[in-house]
């Protein structure tokens, strides 16, 4: 299922019917990272200029460059994730409509969450993400313990997030979270898939367009297979809101 979702979700993302929504994702995700980046180097450098340390402490300077160098791609990688989160809920139902729209033409259609409901879900989230990557930064020098942390943190927060966001579009808040808890394990991989795409440079930045469409798609699966498996399974989900 899980599979199947992801291919449909690429094939989406790349379709002339999201082409726009992908250009404007793709400008706001890029402007988003440039303004980390000038916020991080010019933090540094004001830190400097007012306490005028760098003589005694030149490691400031190596830090500097550090971030302004090859260690950007570093640092934007931890913070990649908070991105991700921020954007997709900003084009959330968009991208859903037309997922819906064209690949379950004859389902009826989810309702828009409100524009208030959806961005501050995705805020909450995107700033547990941008803490828990921080952590993941600071243990960058500790092999093996950092890629084990960052992986698994992005695998649990990205899943949790995008599902939560899709399935809301049918279902309560509540019994979203309650049905992703349901199927926590296929949730879990799915987000696995995502923050697998987070550490590969370019992939990453269509990150917030697929993880939307593979949700929906994953959504609609589970949904399937809950009413499926009949009300003596336990596994009959809550419809409609």
């Amino acid at each position: 299922m899980l599979m199947k979702a992801a291919a449909a979700a690429l094939r989406q993302v790349f379709s002339p019917a999201l082409r726009g929504i992908l250009i404007k994702s793709l400008a706001l995700t890029i402007g988003l990272l440039v303004a980390v980046w000038f916020g991080l180097t010019r933090l540094i450098q004001a830190f400097q200029s007012s306490h005028h340390i760098s003589a005694d402490y030149p490691f400031l300077d190596t830090l500097a460059y550090f971030l302004a160098g090859a260690g950007l791609f570093v640092a934007l990688a931890y913070v990649m994730p908070a991105v991700s989160i921020l954007v997709a809920g900003f084009f959330l139902d968009d991208v859903a409509e037309i997922v819906e729209h064209t690949d379950f033409p004859a389902e009826p259609r989810g309702r828009a969450l409100p524009f208030g409901t959806a961005m501050w879900s995705a805020v909450r989230f995107a700033g547990l993400a941008l803490l828990v990557n921080l952590v993941a930064l600071i243990l960058v020098f500790v092999p093996g313990v950092n890629l084990v942390a960052f992986f698994g943190a992005n695998a649990y927060l990205l899943g949790r997030e995008y599902f939560e966001l899709a399935a809301g579009r049918f279902r309560p808040l509540a019994e979203a979270r309650a049905m992703r808890e349901h199927f926590g394990f296929t949730v879990i991989l799915a987000g696995c898939l995502l923050a697998g795409m987070m550490v590969i440079p370019i992939v990453n930045l269509v990150t917030p367009l697929f993880g939307v469409a593979l949700m929906v798609h994953l959504h609609k699966g589970l949904e399937r297979k809950a009413t499926l498996s009949g009300p003596g399974a336990n596994a009959r989900l809550p419809h409609g809101r």
